[in-house]
């Protein structure tokens, strides 16, 4: 092992001497990258990591000196010591293989790409779905080949058949296949161009290989969701909607009793009439009086017939909300009477909007002690949506009226009444820590660990936020190990491939 190692490092001499002599690193460097490379030798990412670094180093001071030439006898014996180590290291490390295919996108040709995707896969063909759409999407879009990518969701098929994410993304790629070629057809033919005996498809060009990939998903995958998701994909493209009435004729025979078929249904048909919410005639004539009597400064009129509405329609949300707004915008003393009105007569499960107008419109027209009052009023809601957003309000509202002290104090506050949370109401608390002259990263560690606590299963990006923190000024960038180990122990699902992917994106300087 020591006689290979040696032999790594006489082989990057020539390199070294070479970059000493273009002027683009000093004698000091070189010597110095030699001895890196002795101190991590042992460790493969390290080591890669090592060598990227000194890319793009070089990348840096050929743009500031303007020195284009030799990349042959500089970058490129880099690259292949790089490659060397990912293909000695990334056999049964799917992260290190992510990492390899990260590198290569920025540095190495497309067809190289290809292979090293295939390679993994190859080794790798049952771990993650990602990793076949991945490969398939390098082979659309980098290579424009369809018919290989249509052979990799295929092959994905057969170690994945009951995998939602692999027939979404088939059946897009079937459609952005269609959608290439009707573009093409339509530039020859403007271009009147002769294309001799070659014919377009019409089945390719209407479409038909995707309806035929949907029936075949249709029949291993059930539910009226996935059907729907297909459904929003074929939208995007304009020349499905034959495609799109057979499948929403499916979904109806097939899930007549999914209420979610039935919403997707109404609301199909409000869009396509261009109808309202509520049909009464009565709550029209109201609200069109309203807006002319605003519109001609009649006041107290105004504030009359916004009263009369919200008893007109006592159970309507939507009045209560515009009536209310009326009210806010003429400043009427009758307002905050009418919010608790409001309050009592609205179904509190559908109370959140109510809520967030009367803590805006308390935070700028009342004093303190009402708006404190009101805050605590909504931290107690039974109705989860509205208890958390309150939360998020209030420690908005204590930051701007009463600095960091008070909002740290009803974050802690808040934070020990078990109450529903959101990582919103985290991420501001750590925004307002780093707002500070001198941010406390203790503070910050403490904020994300909270956060953790709550909603580490199943939101990756948060993990992503910690470690990036620990890799800033104040952080140690010792503890992302830690981090990372827990975050795979601890995500859940879909999460965990997500989180593998940006993490490997990370550490190769892509994200």
């Amino acid at each position: 092992m020591a006689d290979i190692v040696q032999q790594r490092i006489e082989d990057r001499i020539p390199a070294l001497e070479q970059l000493e002599r273009d002027g683009l690193f000093t004698n000091k460097e070189v010597k110095s990258t030699a001895l890196e490379y002795k101190l991590h030798r042992t460790d493969f990412i390290t080591y890669i990591q090592y060598e990227i670094n000194v890319l793009e180093l070089i990348k840096k001071r050929r743009a500031r000196i303007g020195y284009h030439f030799k990349r042959e006898e500089i970058e490129y014996p880099i690259i292949h010591r790089i490659h060397h180590v990912f293909r000695r290291a990334t056999k049964n490390d799917v992260q290190l293989w992510l990492s390899q295919v990260a590198f290569n996108k920025e540095w190495v040709t497309k067809s190289q790409l290809s292979k090293i995707l295939s390679s993994m896969l190859a080794i790798h063909p049952d771990k993650l779905v990602t990793l076949w759409i991945m490969a398939a999407k390098c082979e659309m879009e980098d290579r424009n080949s369809s018919e290989s990518t249509r052979h990799l969701f295929l092959r994905a098929l057969r170690f994945h058949p009951e995998k939602k994410k692999v027939f979404q993304e088939y059946f897009r790629m079937e459609l952005m296949h269609a959608e290439k070629l009707r573009k093409q057809q339509q530039e020859l033919e403007q271009a009147k161009i002769d294309v001799g005996e070659y014919t377009f498809s019409p089945e390719i060009l209407s479409g038909k290989l995707a309806e035929l990939l949907y029936r075949d998903a249709a029949q291993k995958i059930k539910g009226a969701e996935f059907i729907l998701s297909l459904i929003q994909i074929a939208a995007i493209f304009d020349f499905t909607k034959e495609l799109q009435d057979t499948i929403l004729q499916d979904l109806q025979c097939r899930y007549v009793d999914d209420c979610m078929m039935w919403d997707f249904m109404a609301k199909s048909e409000l869009d396509a009439a261009g109808a309202p919410e509520l049909q009464s005639a009565t709550f029209y004539h109201l609200k069109k009086q309203l807006q002319v009597l605003l519109s001609s400064g009649d006041t107290v009129s105004a504030t009359q017939i916004a009263i009369t509405a919200t008893q007109c329609f006592s159970q309507s949300l939507e009045m209560w909300i515009f009536s209310l707004q009326t009210l806010v915008h003429l400043e009427s003393t009758e307002a905050g009477h009418l919010f608790q009105e409001a309050l009592k007569h609205v179904n509190p499960k559908e109370s959140l909007p109510l809520w967030q107008l009367q803590a805006d419109w308390s935070m700028t027209s009342q004093i303190p002690e009402d708006t404190e009052t009101l805050f605590q009023k909504g931290l107690l809601s039974p109705v989860p949506a509205v208890s958390s957003t309150m939360k998020e309000k209030y420690l908005e509202w204590s930051y701007k009226t009463g600095g960091y002290k008070r909002a740290r104090k009803t974050f802690t506050g808040t934070h020990q009444i078990k109450l529903p949370f959101t990582k919103t109401f985290f991420m501001k608390m750590i925004e307002i820590e780093k707002e500070q002259e001198t941010p406390k990263m203790s503070n910050l560690r403490d904020y994300y660990e909270r956060a953790l606590r709550e909603f580490g299963s199943s939101v990756e990006d948060l993990w992503m936020e910690c470690i990036k923190e620990e890799l800033g000024r104040h952080g140690n960038p010792e503890n992302c190990g830690k981090l990372h180990w827990r975050a795979v122990q601890m995500l859940e699902g879909e999460s965990v491939e997500r989180f593998t992917t940006k993490y490997a994106l990370l550490q190769t300087g892509h994200m």
